[in-house]
C-alpha cells in the first residue's frame, strides 16, 4: 500500500507537470528557458527547505550525473512545447521513456513476465489510440528535444532505484541543476518574456508537480522493477488528461474514456504481475 500510494501521488505531480506546462508555454506567459529555471530553482529552493526541516541531520545527496539528466529532461521538455502539440509530445516522450527503462531493464538482466509484456502493449496501444489524432508531421527540431527529454527522465529514474534518501539526493540534484539552467537562461536573455500568471505557473511546476513529486518517485522507485516503473508512467497522459476536463474545462470523448481503459487496463496488468511474481 505504501508503494502503490507513493506511486499514485508521483504520478499525479508529472500529470500536474503537463497541464501546468502547457498552461504557461501554450499560452505564451513565459519563455521556454525562463520557465525551466524558475522551476528547477523554485524545486531545489523548497527541497532544501523541507531538508533542512527533517529531524534527522540535513544532507544534500545526487550526484552531477542524475543533475545533467534532470537538466537534460526539464530544458529540452519546455523548448519542444513550444513547436509540439499536446498529443504529440506526449507520444514522443513517453515512447522514448518506455524505451530507455525497458532496454536498460533487459540488458541488466531483468525478464518481464508474458502478462507484464501484455500489459505494457496494452497500455502502450491506448496512448497511441489517445494522442492519435494530433500525431501528423511534428516539427523536427521540437520531436529531437522531447526524445532527448524521454530518454534523460528514463535514465534519471533508473538512477533513483538506488536512491538510499530520495529527499536529500532529488534536492541535491535540482541544486546541481542551477548552474546548468543559468547557462542557457543567459543565452536566450533575448527571448526573455515573464509574466506574473507565467512565472507563478513554474513556481508551482518547480516547488510542488517537480520538486516534491520527484523525490517521492525516487522514493517509490525502490520497490519497483525498471519495466514496471516504466509502464506504470503511461497512466500520466490520462491523469493529465482528466486534469484538463477538471481545471481547463476540455470535453469528455469517447476517446479519452476507451484510451484510458486500455492504459489503466494495462497498468494494473504489469502491477498484477509483479504481485504474482
Amino acid at each position: 500500500m505504501r508503494v502503490a500510494a507513493l506511486t499514485i501521488l508521483a504520478l499525479t505531480a508529472f500529470a500536474a507537470n503537463s497541464v501546468l506546462g502547457r498552461v504557461a508555454l501554450g499560452e505564451g506567459t513565459i519563455d521556454a528557458a525562463s520557465f525551466s529555471a524558475l522551476r528547477l530553482l523554485s524545486g531545489a529552493l523548497t527541497l532544501r527547505l523541507l531538508v533542512t526541516l527533517r529531524p534527522r541531520r540535513a544532507t544534500l545527496g545526487g550526484s552531477w550525473s542524475s543533475a545533467t539528466y534532470l537538466f537534460f529532461y526539464a530544458v529540452p521538455f519546455s523548448f519542444a512545447y513550444e513547436s509540439l502539440a499536446t498529443g504529440t509530445g506526449a507520444l514522443i516522450l513517453f515512447g522514448a521513456v518506455q524505451a530507455t527503462m525497458l532496454v536498460a531493464a533487459v540488458l541488466s538482466g531483468e525478464r518481464p513476465g508474458w502478462l507484464q509484456w501484455l500489459g505494457l502493449f496494452t497500455a502502450l496501444g491506448g496512448l497511441v489510440y489517445l494522442v492519435l489524432p494530433g500525431v501528423s508531421a511534428p516539427d523536427p527540431l521540437g520531436s529531437a528535444l522531447m526524445t532527448i527529454a524521454g530518454i534523460s527522465w528514463g535514465f534519471y529514474s533508473l538512477r533513483g532505484r538506488t536512491a538510499t534518501d530520495p529527499l536529500g539526493e532529488t534536492a541535491g540534484n535540482f541544486t546541481r541543476s542551477l548552474p546548468m539552467v543559468a547557462l542557457v537562461s543567459a543565452a536566450s536573455l533575448s527571448d526573455m518574456r515573464v509574466e506574473a500568471a507565467g512565472a507563478m505557473l513554474a513556481v508551482a511546476s518547480g516547488a510542488l508537480a517537480s520538486g516534491v513529486g520527484y523525490a517521492i518517485w525516487y522514493a517509490a522507485l525502490r520497490d519497483l522493477t525498471a519495466s514496471v516503473a516504466a509502464t506504470v508512467q503511461l497512466s500520466v497522459p490520462v491523469i493529465a488528461a482528466v486534469g484538463g476536463v477538471i481545471f481547463m474545462s476540455e470535453a469528455v470523448t469517447l476517446r479519452l474514456a476507451i484510451a484510458s481503459g486500455l492504459i489503466l487496463g494495462g497498468v494494473a496488468l504489469a502491477l498484477l504481475s509483479r504481485r504474482s511474481a
